[in-house]
């Protein structure tokens, strides 16, 4: 039997790439009324099937930058005591939506690389102490070996180039027997090379 090959990561510039995202998403964050050309805010959630009784109680700061792609609670809900980590939070909704789920005896990390989204998602804590929210990148989250019970992810991965990498990482910190739910972006056929190397093709 042969060995399934690993994708190969396309030629872009990773960092030219982060900063691009950044700034796109800083938008998000600090002007989320400006319009986009993507769905975001409470108007998203809803297409996306997020109940009502989710979002009830959350910062609305949370809910008006929220720009994912999918809905990984739609892959089942969180049982109390499991500890979470959301890649690419963003303003932080599923990350609360998580805690509320997984409960004071749960714990859940919320990761992401843009500054202010972190703030907004930071603002919307509130008074619970089992949900945090970190500085980092999927290709390196700083999360110990082993930890989590769950991963979840929306509309993120799709934007990192080297998925194997990504994959690997959360490999690293689940716990054996640990489980993965991502709502994120396909294409029913191959993107070709010389356009993967195009930035704005990424964030547009």
């Amino acid at each position: 039997m042969t060995a399934p090959s690993v994708p190969v990561a396309p030629n872009v510039d990773r960092e030219v790439l982060r900063e691009a995202i950044q700034e796109e998403y800083e938008a998000v964050a600090r002007e989320p009324e400006r319009g986009f050309h993507f769905h975001t805010g409470r108007p998203l959630a809803q297409i996306l099937g997020y109940r009502s009784e989710w979002l009830d109680g959350l910062s609305e700061g949370s809910i008006e930058s929220f720009a994912g792609t999918g809905n990984p609670f739609s892959l089942g809900t969180l049982a109390a005591g499991e500890r979470v980590v959301d890649i690419g939070c963003g303003a932080g909704i599923d990350s609360l939506i998580a805690a509320g789920m997984v409960g004071p005896e749960g714990a859940v990390i919320g990761i992401d690389m843009t500054p202010s989204m972190l703030e907004k998602a930071q603002a919307g804590v509130g008074d619970l102490d089992h949900v945090e929210f970190r500085l980092g990148f999927g290709e390196e989250l700083p999360v110990p070996d082993g930890w989590a019970d769950v991963i979840i992810s929306n509309g993120v991965v799709n934007l990192m180039p080297d998925k194997q990498e990504v994959f690997t990482e959360m490999a690293r910190v689940l716990k054996p027997g640990g489980r993965i739910q991502i709502g994120d972006i396909l294409v029913d056929r191959p993107v070709p090379e010389n356009a993967k190397e195009k930035i704005e093709l990424w964030t547009g």
